[in-house]
C-alpha cells in the first residue's frame, strides 16, 4: 500500500471514509509496516478516532497486528472501553514499555485497566523508582486528585536564581514533564512555598532570585480531593495547572488542565446519562451490556407507571361517563412532565456547577415557583380554551385549565426540590431525580385533573 493514501491533517479530523477503507484494507492484508507508519504520522487523538471508527472486531485485529508497535500516545487517547480492550490484548512487554514512556498519570490510567495479577507481574519489570511512584498513585482512591496527578514536576529551593532554575530544568532531560506551566518553590521539607510561572521566569534576568518573583499559591489540592471538586476549582480559577499536596503539606504532584478537560467531559456525560437513567452508552457495548445497563431503570419505571395507573383506576367511573377525560389526560401528563424535566435539568446543572448554595438555593426555588405559576397560567388557559371549543363544555375547559395550573406548580417545585433534597441526603441528584420527579408529576397530573372532573362535571 502506498504512502499517498496518508490523510492530510484536515482529512484526519474528518476521518475520511476513503482513508478508513485503506486502514481496514491494511488490517485485512496484515500490512503492519504501512499501518504503523501511518498511525505514527497522525496526531494521537486523530489516530485514536480513526481506530474507533472501525468495527470493534477490526479494531481488535489492528491492536493484535500492531502489538508492541501501537504508540502509547495513541493508546491513552482511546475511549475507556477501547483502551481496556487494547491493553488486555497487548503483550506484557508492550504494556510495560508504554508505562515507561507515558507520564505517571497516564501510566496509572493504564494500570487501572489491568487485572491485579497481571498488574503485579508487569510492575515487577519496571525500575524500582518507577514502580514505587506508580504503586503510590494506585494507593489513592479512584476519582481523586491523587489518582489524577502526575508525579513529574519541577521543584526548586527558594534561594535559587532564575538562571540556576533554567539550567536545572535543562539538565533534567527526559525526566522533565512533557507539559508543564509552573515552577514550584519548596522548603527543605518539600512543603510548597510559592509558584513561579514559566512566563515570569523567562522574562527575568538570570541573577533574579526566585523568592522575589514567586507568588503564593492561589489554591492547592489535596490527594483526597474528589475529581469533580478539582474540576470545579480549575474552572473557577481558570487554572492551567495546580499543585497537589499530601496530608503533611508536602508537594507530591501536579494536575494539568488537559486532564481536567477529560474529567469535565466525563462528569457531564455521566450526569446526562443519569438523567435518562442510563449507565452506559459506549459504541463498543454488546447487546447484553446495553440491556443490563437499561433494564433495572426500566423496571423501576414500570413500577412507577403502575402507580400512575392506580390513580387513574380510582376515577374509572368518571372516565366512563365523560369520555373526553380519557382524550385529554395525556395532554395534562405530557405538559406537566416536560415542565418538571425542564426544572430538573436546570437544577442538576446548577448543583453540579455549585450555583445552588445557601441563599442561591432559596432564590432558585422562588424563581421556579413563579416561572411555573406563569407558565401554568398561560398554558392552562390555552389548553382550557381548546378543550372548551373542542368539546363544547365550559366546565371541562375550566377543569383542565385548573388542573394544568396546579400540575405546573407541582412540577416546577418538584423539579428543583427533589434534586436539592437528594443532594442534602448525600445521594447523586442526577441519578435518582428523574424517576421521582416524573412519577410525582404524573400522579399529580392525573389526580388533579380527574379529581376536579369528578367534583365539577359529575
Amino acid at each position: 500500500m502506498s504512502d499517498t493514501s496518508t490523510p492530510s491533517p484536515a482529512e484526519q479530523r474528518k476521518i475520511d471514509p476513503v482513508f478508513l477503507d485503506d486502514l481496514a484494507d491494511a488490517i485485512d492484508g496484515r500490512d503492519v509496516r504501512w499501518l504503523s507508519r501511518t498511525l505514527k504520522r497522525m496526531h494521537p487523538a486523530d489516530a485514536a478516532d480513526a481506530l474507533e471508527a472501525l468495527s470493534y472486531d477490526t479494531f481488535e485485529e489492528a491492536v493484535e497486528l500492531l502489538g508492541g508497535e501501537l504508540p502509547p500516545e495513541i493508546l491513552i487517547e482511546l475511549r475507556d472501553s477501547y483502551r481496556e480492550g487494547a491493553v488486555e490484548m497487548l503483550p506484557d512487554r508492550a504494556v510495560a514499555q508504554a508505562l515507561d514512556e507515558l507520564d505517571s498519570d497516564d501510566a496509572t490510567t493504564i494500570l487501572e485497566d489491568l487485572e491485579e495479577d497481571r498488574r503485579e507481574r508487569i510492575l515487577e519489570d519496571l525500575a524500582p523508582v518507577d514502580r514505587a511512584e506508580l504503586e503510590r498513585s494506585l494507593g489513592y482512591d479512584e476519582e481523586t486528585a491523587g489518582r489524577l496527578m502526575q508525579t513529574e514536576f519541577v521543584a526548586v529551593p527558594e534561594f535559587w536564581s532564575v538562571g540556576e532554575t533554567i539550567d536545572h530544568a535543562r539538565a533534567l532531560g527526559t525526566d522533565l514533564p512533557e507539559v508543564f506551566y509552573d515552577i514550584y518553590v519548596i522548603d527543605p521539607a518539600h512543603r510548597l512555598l510559592g509558584i513561579v510561572s514559566l512566563a515570569s521566569l523567562l522574562r527575568q534576568p538570570r541573577e533574579t532570585a526566585l523568592e522575589d518573583i514567586m507568588h503564593d499559591p492561589s489554591m492547592t489540592l489535596s490527594t483526597d480531593d474528589d475529581q469533580e471538586d478539582v474540576a470545579f476549582q480549575f474552572q473557577k480559577y481558570s487554572l492551567a495547572s495546580a499543585p497537589v499536596t499530601d496530608h503533611a503539606g508536602r508537594l507530591v504532584g501536579m494536575i494539568t488542565v488537559d486532564d481536567m478537560v477529560d474529567v469535565m467531559q466525563s462528569e457531564h456525560a455521566e450526569d446526562l446519562l443519569a438523567l435518562s437513567n442510563v449507565s452506559s452508552a459506549d459504541a463498543s457495548d454488546t447487546v447484553f451490556e446495553t440491556v443490563k445497563a437499561r433494564l433495572p431503570w426500566l423496571s423501576i419505571n414500570l413500577f412507577t407507571a403502575f402507580m400512575a395507573s392506580a390513580i387513574i383506576s380510582m376515577f374509572e367511573g368518571a372516565i366512563e361517563q365523560v369520555v373526553a377525560l380519557a382524550i385529554l389526560m395525556p395532554v395534562v401528563a405530557a405538559l406537566g412532565g416536560n415542565a418538571g424535566s425542564q426544572g430538573l435539568a436546570v437544577a442538576v446543572r446548577a448543583i453540579a456547577s455549585r450555583e445552588l448554595e445557601g441563599a442561591a438555593a432559596r432564590r432558585s426555588v422562588w424563581r421556579e415557583f413563579l416561572a411555573a405559576a406563569i407558565n401554568g397560567l398561560l398554558i392552562g388557559s390555552g389548553v382550557g380554551l381548546i378543550a372548551m371549543f373542542w368539546f363544547g363544555d365550559t366546565g371541562l375547559g375550566l377543569v383542565i385549565a385548573s388542573a394544568m395550573f396546579g400540575t405546573f406548580l407541582w412540577a416546577g417545585l418538584a423539579g428543583i426540590l427533589v434534586p436539592l433534597g437528594l443532594k442534602r441526603l448525600g445521594a447523586d441528584p442526577a441519578v435518582a431525580s428523574s424517576v421521582f420527579v416524573l412519577t410525582l408529576t404524573d400522579v399529580m397530573a392525573f389526580f388533579s385533573f380527574l379529581g376536579l372532573a369528578s367534583l365539577v362535571l359529575l
